[in-house]
């Protein structure tokens, strides 16, 4: 497995009047650790436990528990204005004990995340819309997002990506084959290309590409046994 090095904590900084001050973030301080069943009191540790990496507005989110009433949802926004907005949304409508959405980076709190092998599922949903060469070094699936999710995903647990650039889902699929600690699981054996998508729930640009008829490129990949 790829050598990662240590993630950088900078310090977060709220201006002053900011009307999202208020937004969730990860118990504790950083690096400490972070149970992840202790995000969630009163459910129990036979509950499903998901990722949601960049959940933007939310829709996925609220669709995701609807669909299936026994998961425990996680989401990292690093907009601290939909973090707040979605979580207290869930709150309001009384999903929080199954959803709750972190104004954090993903690349900083992934690392804080534990036990290995408590998720079932993480899913990216059109991640780095930035196609030019230059914009390569902000991509969040790289190497220490990866490594994290295959830290986190028990055997078995299901990465799901989408994207409507046909350049990065090419790029995604080259990486993740590359480091192969997952497999491949799509519709055909070998194959991650899904053609549609199997979890009962849509994030927001996914719905607009579809609307519009524009094409959407997905993949699934399984945690290969430890």
């Amino acid at each position: 497995m790829t050598n990662v090095p240590p993630p950088r904590f900078p310090k977060r900084r709220i201006r002053p009047g900011d009307p999202y001050a208020d937004a969730a973030v990860l118990p504790g301080e950083r690096p400490e650790p972070v149970e992840l069943d202790a995000l969630f009191p009163g459910t129990t540790p036979d509950d499903p436990m998901e990722l949601e990496i960049g959940g933007g507005r939310g829709a996925f989110a609220f669709e995701r528990v609807a669909f299936d009433p026994r998961v425990r949802l996680v989401g990292l926004e690093v907009r601290r204005k939909w973090a707040a907005i979605v979580d207290r949304k869930l709150v309001a409508q009384g999903l929080g004990a199954r959803a709750r959405v972190f104004a954090e980076d993903a690349r900083l709190a992934m690392p804080r995340l534990r036990p290995d092998g408590r998720l079932r599922a993480v899913f990216m949903h059109f991640p780095d819309p930035w196609w030019k060469k230059r914009h390569e070094k902000r991509l969040v699936l790289g190497d220490v997002v990866q490594h994290e999710i295959e830290r986190l995903l028990r055997d078995g647990g299901e990465l799901f990506v989408q994207t409507d650039v046909e350049h990065r889902y090419e790029q995604y699929r080259a990486f993740l084959d590359a480091r192969g600690v997952l497999e491949p699981f799509g519709d055909v054996a070998g194959d991650a290309r899904l053609t549609d998508n199997p979890y009962g729930a849509e994030s927001p640009r996914e719905k607009r590409a579809i609307a519009d008829g524009l094409p959407v490129y997905r993949m699934r990949y399984r945690r290969r046994a430890r």
